[in-house]
């Protein structure tokens, strides 16, 4: 992959996460605001959630209260380097966590 591919699957991830956080309809107020490849969600209890792109490394980052996850992507998917884990699945689980309530991606 390219930088310039990289770019247009991180922004397209970036733009995914603020579409389905304007579509979740739960109790949870989750904020989000994007600084250049940084977009950070802020929930009511003052924690925050910080996903970020690592163009020199062509991956995206997540940090939660949980730990921090590198995923790279592979075929359509942006897949935990440590787990093996989905994006939407880790980052729904931390969104759960710290928002007190269930959200799904």
């Amino acid at each position: 992959m390219n930088d310039s591919e990289f770019h247009q699957l991180a922004d397209q991830l970036l733009l995914t996460v603020e579409e389905r956080l304007d579509e979740h309809d739960g109790d949870a107020d989750i904020d989000y605001e994007t600084h250049g490849s940084v977009m950070t969600l802020s929930f009511a209890n003052g924690s925050k959630i910080v996903i970020n792109r690592q163009e020199p490394l062509h991956q995206v980052w997540l940090a939660t209260k949980a730990g921090g996850y590198h995923f790279s992507e592979q075929d359509g998917h942006w897949i935990c380097d440590r787990s093996g884990a989905e994006f939407w699945s880790l980052l729904a689980d931390a969104c759960s966590a710290q928002a007190g309530e269930q959200v799904t991606f």
